[in-house]
């Protein structure tokens, strides 16, 4: 094991012993990063975008990859290619947030197979039928876990926003 140790505005890195640990504990901060048989233990951030999707409309990607885990933005039904948001319909909204996370997850060489948990927004319960119809078009025979709620606003008075979190 190896141990980053902090003492004011010093960064030390040294090979330590368990025991050493408990000798350490009167520096500042103490990070830990364990090795175990050669693989580090802590995953590397990749940031995923694509043109086929929208824009981010404020400080956050579109999706990060952590490991073998992609964390979705919400995504709400904007067209990427006319930058338009769509409200006419809850179906055809519904339609381009399931696109645009295609577009996502295939930007990071995934599918909705690959899809484990969405987040559902609405801005109207009472349309959950039309959302949830739609939204059951874009999985196989196995729909992943999810969760529907109804919310006082969405981003640019959208009537949907789903988010995903993928595993490969």
């Amino acid at each position: 094991m190896w141990c980053g140790l902090r003492n004011g505005s010093r960064f030390y890195t040294k090979d330590i012993k368990t025991t050493d640990l408990v000798h350490s504990l009167s520096y500042t901060r103490i990070f830990i990063f364990l090795q175990y048989r050669s693989k580090i233990l802590f995953q590397m951030n990749t940031v995923i975008y694509t043109k086929n999707a929208p824009e981010p409309i404020g400080p956050y990607k579109q999706a990060i990859l952590t490991g073998n885990t992609l964390y979705v933005s919400g995504q709400i039904p904007i067209n990427p290619a006319t930058n338009e948001l769509i409200s006419d319909s809850y179906v055809k909204a519904t339609e381009q947030v399931m696109q645009n996370i295609q577009a996502i997850l295939q930007a990071a060489s995934m599918s909705f197979d690959n899809v484990v948990r969405c987040t559902i927004f609405v801005a109207d319960l009472a349309h959950f039928g039309e959302v949830n119809e739609m939204y059951g078009t874009f999985f196989g025979a196995i729909s992943p876990s999810r969760e529907c709620v109804q919310v006082a606003a969405l981003p640019k008075g959208a009537l949907v926003e789903i988010s995903a979190i993928a595993v490969k």
